[in-house]
């Protein structure tokens, strides 16, 4: 099995491409071992000190690192990553699988609700996939969307600016009752 890293935007972050599917469908994201414990795969990513965030794409793994270097726990993670696929177990149990849809907005806003998560779906996610991450919707009010950041795009030094030059001028252009975006 050969496994492929790339970089993302966020130095404390690298992606792993195991060339095979990691989730069917969703998205799953752990910030601690307490979260990690419902996915065999992320409880054994966190066992490696100095890994302190895992995030699972369709085909990705991106973990999130303190200040240990790469050139260090690099190894350990290709290791781990193997040692579960080549293991047959499932990456994150089908009873544990679960879609985000608790996104908080009025019954009136529903039509703009369904174009802004078109828009986050087709356009702004697959590019944000490509740097190891995910944004989803988490609400809208008076004008104001509320977005949350997964994976490489947590703490990533130009988030701010993803946000405010990338998503919030692209819904704004296309909804225009869109005033501004914030991260959750």
């Amino acid at each position: 099995m050969f496994i492929q890293t790339e970089p993302t935007p966020n130095p404390a972050t690298l992606k792993f491409l195991p060339g095979r599917s990691v989730l069917g469908a969703g998205t799953f994201e752990a910030r601690n071992p307490d979260e990690a414990g419902r996915s065999p795969l992320a409880a054994k990513l966190f066992d490696i000190p100095g890994v302190t965030g895992v995030f699972f794409g369709s085909d990705f793994v991106t973990v999130t690192k303190d200040r240990a270097e790469w050139a260090h726990l690099k190894p350990a993670i290709l290791g781990a990553i193997m040692e579960h696929f080549v293991s047959g177990q499932p990456v994150l149990p089908e009873e544990h699988e679960h879609t985000e849809d608790d996104a908080f907005y009025e019954a009136k806003d529903a039509g703009l609700v369904d174009t802004i998560r078109e828009l986050i779906d087709t356009r702004v996610r697959p590019a944000v996939a490509n740097d190891g991450g995910d944004i989803t919707f988490r609400g809208y009010k008076d004008g104001v969307v509320f977005l949350a950041m997964k994976g490489s795009c947590s703490g990533c030094p130009s988030s701010t600016a993803t946000l405010k030059n990338g998503i919030e001028n692209l819904l704004r252009h296309f909804v225009p009752d869109v005033v501004e975006v914030r991260p959750v």
